[in-house]
């Protein structure tokens, strides 16, 4: 039996248990992962409820163009079913969003707009204002405002937290999702609180966010507001999808947290997810403490990780800011405690170069023509050749030359540089800031690696 279309692809999303980062932990674990809809998060399922309401009032008519203002992940639900639909689509985000984001929207028909992230809301640059504003000047459009309309929530009431309630049995005790535009979180809540009021709401919020402030003291303190890393949720200010009744406690996490946790998600779990997902489950493991032996919990994984390749899955991304202490191909350098550089001229003779070989105890030797790197020696590549003919040692360096070592970036990282060294390739090269040329060998990384 086949579908009509993609968007009947969208929900029944997999419950999965969560096994080695939550091992420790006395209550079941599960990740409610969401990146198996087809625009790989969970706004797929608001993004099209929200069309739909629309065309249902009649706010949305043939032919029209939806504006919204997005992150990336609603947008991509957006644009999936204006495909369907024969809607046109103009999105609104914010340049602290990842490239791949906007690529996407892109590639599946939309126009995006970039506005600066550290504006106000309500300045006229705001990618709120932006699109409220392209919204009055582009007819027969409109502004789905996923903030603010209820349709959002909604589409949790209807379809998040009813597969969740069948797909635990009706066991779930604690839900713990990420605080955004709170359809997500109100809207799962609401059906879950009307099944079981005891059922504990943890929403995770990011440091920088007013949401933990305003949720604990009705204050919407911009003093609170600072510019953060992490993307698709936090707000600078509260969306009138918020329930506030339904949630029993806001925990708030840093970007770094929320980065590494991803990271680990991906290599320990085998799910690739997105900074959410990270945050999401951070938040839940500095709460740990508060859960029982029979507890089971349900984690919200909204996105795919793919939307962050350049993002928190890249070394230097994350290491510029210092959210992963990485040890690098400088690292190895300047613990060497400034050891020099040995290298030989292609004039030289084969006799001299064992003889720095023995000298220094090195294996691998750059060959330098002035300032220009030419062809390496290596202490392998030597004796094959002295071994078949003695008399090849009163020879020129340049007889015998080999490949030049790889040249690497000066931070490359030691992962990286594992997989430049083999059997061709003993040693990397890479300049520092001054130009001057570093080597690192196959010991080098090995003696890193086992600090």
């Amino acid at each position: 039996m086949w579908l009509n279309n993609i968007l009947e692809t969208i929900g029944n999303t997999p419950l999965i248990k969560l096994n080695k980062i939550t091992k420790n932990l006395p209550a079941t674990v599960l990740a409610k992962v969401d990146y198996f809809n087809p625009g790989n998060s969970i706004k797929d399922r608001m993004a099209v409820k929200m069309v739909e309401v629309a065309e249902q009032e009649g706010k949305l008519l043939p032919g029209g163009t939806i504006i919204e203002g997005t992150s990336g992940n609603t947008g991509m639900g957006l644009a999936l079913a204006a495909c369907v639909k024969g809607y046109k689509c103009v999105f609104v985000t914010t340049d602290k969003q990842s490239k791949e984001k906007a690529d996407i929207l892109k590639a599946v028909g939309a126009e995006v707009i970039v506005c600066p992230t550290n504006v106000l809301p309500e300045d006229p640059a705001s990618y709120y204002s932006v699109a409220k504003r392209l919204a009055k000047e582009i007819p027969n459009s409109m502004y789905m405002n996923q903030y603010d309309n209820l349709a959002n929530r909604q589409a949790h009431y209807e379809s998040t937290g009813p597969e969740i309630w069948q797909q635990t049995e009706g066991k779930i005790t604690h839900l713990v999702c990420t605080a955004g535009t709170g359809g997500t979180i109100t809207g799962t809540a609401m059906f879950l609180k009307a099944k079981n009021p005891n059922i504990k709401i943890w929403a995770i919020d990011v440091f920088g966010s007013l949401l933990t402030k305003y949720y604990n003291t009705g204050e919407a303190d911009m003093n609170e507001v600072h510019p953060y890393f992490s993307e698709g949720f936090g707000e600078d200010f509260v969306p009138a999808n918020y329930d506030m009744s339904v949630i029993d406690h806001f925990e708030q996490v840093t970007d770094k947290d929320g980065a590494i946790m991803a990271r680990r998600i991906a290599k320990e779990e085998g799910m690739f997810c997105g900074y959410s997902a990270g945050s999401c489950l951070q938040g839940l493991m500095q709460l740990k403490a508060t859960l029982k032996k029979d507890d089971v919990v349900v984690c919200i994984f909204h996105d795919h990780g793919s939307r962050y390749v350049g993002k928190i899955y890249n070394d230097q991304w994350m290491m510029e800011r210092g959210f992963l202490e990485v040890k690098t191909f400088k690292d190895i350098v300047y613990g060497r405690a400034g050891k020099k550089l040995i290298t030989i001229s292609p004039q030289h003779t084969v006799s001299d170069a064992v003889a720095l070989m023995k000298q220094y105890d090195i294996e691998q030797i750059p060959v330098m023509d002035g300032n220009n790197l030419i062809g390496s020696l290596s202490e392998g590549g030597l004796f094959q050749k002295i071994f078949s003919n003695h008399e090849i040692k009163n020879a020129t360096v340049s007889s015998v030359i080999e490949p030049a070592f790889p040249v690497v970036d000066f931070s490359t990282s030691v992962e990286k540089l594992s997989s430049q060294i083999n059997k061709e390739n003993g040693a990397v090269l890479a300049k520092d800031d001054k130009g001057n040329y570093h080597i690192v060998t196959k010991y080098d990384v090995i003696q890193s690696m086992a600090k």
